[in-house]
């Protein structure tokens, strides 16, 4: 569907739960940082991330303000090019998720870090094929691994969050390796900073925003 249905066919589940779909640990718990993790690197470059969580409208605007992104893209992974189109990808049958793709500053944020915030203010991890009032394998929870680094590192720290029981439910975040990301039409990028008022947004997105201001002061970074 487009994104004006989108936003219409949600409105009323998301004024009734005015809550984001922020990760949700135990009551006092934080979120621990990556314990196994890529050293900081001693001079500027650019490195590539790849995840989904939900509506990429809300991860993009997140990633915008972390610290050391260069930049953040909303696009689909986990299918073929042919059919990396919203509409198709919206009928939950390509094999897409919705994902970001994040090209960031290694000396500035490592991939552990991109990670801490990923599982703590960009979308809950135990939710299975689906984030707050969205529904469907596009949804899905999953880090796209580009090369052994990062795929280690994603499949250690999932198991440090495990073992350390951080969240009440089971985590279900894939982890696999990256495809191919396509970017998403032109309307879909930077859809969260150019429609703050978006009864989607404001009850979706910016929250999660806020999360992570509050949670991450060191990493936050952009206008209010």
């Amino acid at each position: 569907m487009s994104a004006f249905t989108k936003a219409a066919v949600v409105l009323l589940g998301s004024m009734l739960v005015a809550t984001a779909c922020n990760a949700k640990a135990k009551p006092g718990m934080a979120i621990p940082a990556a314990a196994a993790d890529a050293p900081r690197a001693s001079v500027a470059a650019k490195q590539t991330a790849v995840i989904s969580g939900g509506c990429f409208w809300g991860v993009q605007a997140v990633f915008q303000h972390v610290k050391g992104v260069i930049s953040a893209t909303s696009g689909y992974s986990g299918g073929s090019a042919k059919t990396a189109e919203y509409e198709t990808v919206s009928t939950g049958e390509t094999g897409h998720a919705e994902s970001v793709e994040i090209v960031y500053d290694p000396s500035q944020i490592t991939y552990g870090e991109l990670l801490r915030v990923f599982f703590s203010v960009a979308h809950d991890p135990t939710e299975l094929n689906r984030q707050g009032p969205d529904e469907g394998t596009q949804y899905r929870s999953a880090i796209f691994y580009n090369g052994d680094e990062q795929k280690r590192i994603a499949e250690a720290y999932i198991q440090q969050l495990e073992s350390g029981k951080v969240f009440p439910r089971k985590i279900v975040t894939q982890v696999v390796p990256l495809q191919g990301f396509y970017p998403a039409e032109a309307y879909h990028q930077n859809y969260a900073a150019l429609h703050p008022k978006q009864p989607y947004i404001v009850f979706n997105d910016a929250p999660k925003v806020d999360h992570l201001k509050r949670e991450f002061p060191d990493l936050y970074t952009g206008t209010d």
